[in-house]
């Protein structure tokens, strides 16, 4: 086969002519030239380099990245946890990682038992009955929960909570606009009782109440007035629920919940540059056939010997076309993996383990930086685990840069998503948030507020009431 690379200058110019260009530029053409960045990269030759030295220069490259050395307080979704070594050494094994869709059970026994496997573990952390072998994300999962809501009770209202993720609340109104007659409404679960009552007229119409746990502010909402109400009205209790969280909160399914959904990122899978992920539904089985996605089951073969087969896929979704559960026909299944192994190497107390020492080294954040003057809970009065959106008495976006000058990652500035946020972070804290990390935090917030405040404001009440008086 002629070798197309263009190793020399004549190559180049011969390669452009045949494709009827005079430049590389040419190609970006259709790029505004203001958008484009006229750099000019110093590359070595790659002819001459032995691989030592080749490896030499990558690393002196490498360097030059700051993100590992970086303190991570950011999360809304995406979170820096540990990842033990054996997660991505048994998913990097080429049994699985060159495997689809096991539809030919007798030659994907191994990719079959795991997807079984996860399954299992995504029941018994969510206290529901049975559970689907993933969709594309968290926010996927919550559209396809709240249309399985609308298939089982025939209705065609949706009340989401409007502290459920912002990503999650786009992608299902995006999914509802080309149906027409779905009426989608977003509620405060601060106020729940309000926000009910203005639809218990019309109650019966309301196929799910869609929450967040926690919420998208790091909050743990009430969730027996929501219970209530869905069991009043014959409406679908939804709640989204963050894995890891699992191991110190109630399972959704022990106070009420009919559908659960969350992302599978936090469970031994890296932060991408924002993907991929994966997405799971848990249910009572007596919505198991409104359940969109693959579902693995046990069974025996002709011999008597345990085997596993998809009980029920996605075919369907080609077949059937507009009787289908969902246009989904695809899973995450090396993401499963990921987090199946994951669940499996750090068990049931090492995921509450996880959590509690994230908790506690939020609430020690938190609890520091709100003995700075004017720095308060966004949401005061609510609990909260391991992610608190914070109100500071300065504009965020300065804030952050001067954080980042420390090597710290700060935050999420909450003004883009909710408007009245102003001056407000989401902060999360992992098991890989170390002590020394809270301690820069906190010197580096203290040091930019002496800067940045007026010198008579250096207590809290005093500079709560003096803001109060001139505002």
């Amino acid at each position: 086969m002629h070798n197309f690379l263009p190793h020399t200058d004549a190559d180049r110019k011969a390669m452009l002519q045949t494709i009827g260009v005079s430049s590389i530029d040419d190609l970006f053409s259709d790029i505004p030239a203001a958008l484009r960045e006229n750099i000019q990269y110093k590359l070595l030759p790659a002819q001459g380099l032995s691989e030592a030295e080749l490896q030499q220069e990558l690393s002196a490259l490498a360097t030059m990245n700051t993100g590992n050395q970086m303190a991570c307080f950011l999360g809304g979704g995406a979170y820096s946890r540990f990842i033990p070594m054996a997660v991505n050494t048994i998913a990097g094994r080429s049994e699985f990682y060159t495997a689809y869709t096991p539809y030919q059970p007798e030659i994907a026994q191994g990719t079959l038992q795991v997807t079984y496997e996860f399954q299992t573990m995504i029941c018994e952390l969510t206290g529901m009955d049975v559970a689907n072998a993933s969709v594309y994300d968290g926010a996927s999962a919550v559209t396809e929960a709240a249309f399985m809501a609308m298939r089982a009770t025939k209705r065609s209202r949706i009340l989401v909570a409007s502290t459920v993720h912002p990503d999650y609340r786009q992608v299902l109104k995006t999914y509802v606009t080309g149906l027409g007659d779905v009426e989608l409404i977003e509620f405060d679960p601060q106020k729940p009782e309000t926000a009910l009552a203005a639809t218990s007229d019309s109650a019966k119409k309301t196929a799910c109440i869609i929450i967040q746990v926690p919420n998208y502010l790091g909050g743990l909402e009430a969730t027996e007035p929501i219970r209530q109400f869905c069991e009043a009205a014959g409406a679908l209790f939804i709640v989204s629920a963050e894995p890891v969280s699992l191991g110190l909160l109630k399972a959704p399914g022990s106070y009420g919940a009919d559908i659960v959904t969350g992302d599978i990122q936090p469970l031994g899978n890296n932060l991408s540059y924002g993907g991929p992920y994966g997405g799971y539904i848990a249910t009572r089985n007596k919505y198991l056939r409104q359940l969109p996605g693959r579902l693995v089951g046990k069974t025996t073969d002709k011999n008597g010997k345990q085997c596993y087969t998809l009980t029920l896929q996605t075919r369907e979704q080609h077949i059937r076309r507009d009787k289908a559960t969902s246009n989904i026909c695809t899973n995450q299944a090396l993401n499963v993996l990921k987090a199946t192994v994951y669940m499996a190497l750090v068990g049931p107390a090492g995921l509450k383990h996880l959590a509690n020492l994230s908790v506690q080294r939020m609430h020690s954040l938190a609890s520091r930086l709100r003995k700075l003057p004017g720095v308060s809970l966004y949401t005061a009065g609510q609990p909260f685990l391991f992610e608190v959106a914070l109100r500071f008495p300065v504009p965020a976006q300065p804030l952050l840069a001067h954080l980042e000058s420390q090597g710290i990652l700060g935050g999420i500035e909450l003004e883009r998503f909710y408007p009245q946020a102003k001056n407000t972070l989401l902060i999360t804290c992992t098991e890989t948030t170390l002590p020394e990390h809270l301690d820069r935090y906190v010197n580096a917030v203290t040091e930019y507020l002496k800067k940045t405040l007026p010198p008579e404001f250096t207590k809290p009440t005093d500079y709560t009431e003096k803001m109060e008086a001139t505002c």
